[in-house]
């Protein structure tokens, strides 16, 4: 992806801005629980979602590394080992400081991007996608097609329909789904999740259509901005979110125990 997918939006995102986008994702993972200690939320879920099982900062400013322990503790009280989301912003080179020195490396670069709901709808794919507001089993059939992960996308099917308030779009044709997504919708924001398109499909604007559907959505609810995260490496995803008129706002590593 050319150097032009770091590139930051239009207009800064505020501490306001940042905090709505992380409870609005957790919103739309929808772990079993969730803590707040201090300015991070502490995710629990025994799922393969990364941004169910991660504890993540509200702001981009923490200076009090010490909290990485307290988190750790919360995690282990609970049976589990301690993962965080940090972005890869000045502010926090502190927490990833205090997390090297315990053995925690980074992993699974993604961005968040965010965009606004004129510009998915400037797309023009047509026809949108059908969207309800129910996860029935034609929405879930791509998570659980070959080339995907069995597991994983059983785990995000029971995530994404725990989401609070958020619509399913789905392609189909002749019975079988060909494309899929979630928006949810809080906080202010528009966020989309679960973008799946079977193998032998791809390449053919199915996801542009999608995303047109889902688009649709957010402007019924009077909604104008919109988030997605997207891993670094999907190339083909960030020339169509590209396309789509989306600018990355910040990037983040997971932080996880070294094996061993």
């Amino acid at each position: 992806m050319p150097p032009a997918a770091l590139t930051p939006p239009p207009q800064p995102l505020t501490d306001q801005d940042i905090e709505a986008i992380e409870r609005a994702t957790l919103d739309a993972v929808a772990p079993p629980a969730v803590e707040q200690l201090d300015r991070w939320l502490l995710p629990f879920d025994s799922s393969t979602i990364g941004r169910a099982i991660s504890a993540v900062p509200l702001r981009h400013d923490e200076r009090d590394a010490t909290v990485v322990r307290a988190i750790a503790a919360r995690y282990a009280a609970r049976g589990m080992a301690a993962a965080f989301r940090v972005a890869d912003v000045p502010g926090l080179a502190g927490v990833r400081a205090e997390l090297a020195r315990l053995g925690y490396r980074a992993q699974q670069a993604t961005l968040v991007q965010v965009g606004s709901v004129a510009s998915m709808l400037e797309l023009g794919a047509a026809p949108p996608a059908e969207v309800r507001d129910t996860a029935d089993a034609a929405w879930a059939a791509p998570f659980l097609t070959a080339g995907f992960d069995p597991v994983d996308g059983a785990h995000r099917i029971q995530a994404l329909r725990r989401a609070r308030n958020a619509v399913y779009a789905t392609l189909c044709e002749d019975d079988q789904t060909l494309a899929c997504g979630t928006a949810a919708f809080g906080f202010g924001w528009a966020s989309i999740h679960g973008m799946r398109t079977v193998a032998a499909s791809r390449g053919q604007g199915l996801a542009a259509r999608v995303l047109a559907g889902l688009a649709q959505a957010a402007v019924e609810r009077g909604l104008q901005r919109v988030f997605l995260q997207v891993e670094a490496d999907n190339t083909a995803a960030l020339r169509l979110y590209q396309r789509t008129g989306f600018s990355t706002a910040w990037r983040y590593h997971y932080w996880r125990p070294s094996p061993g």
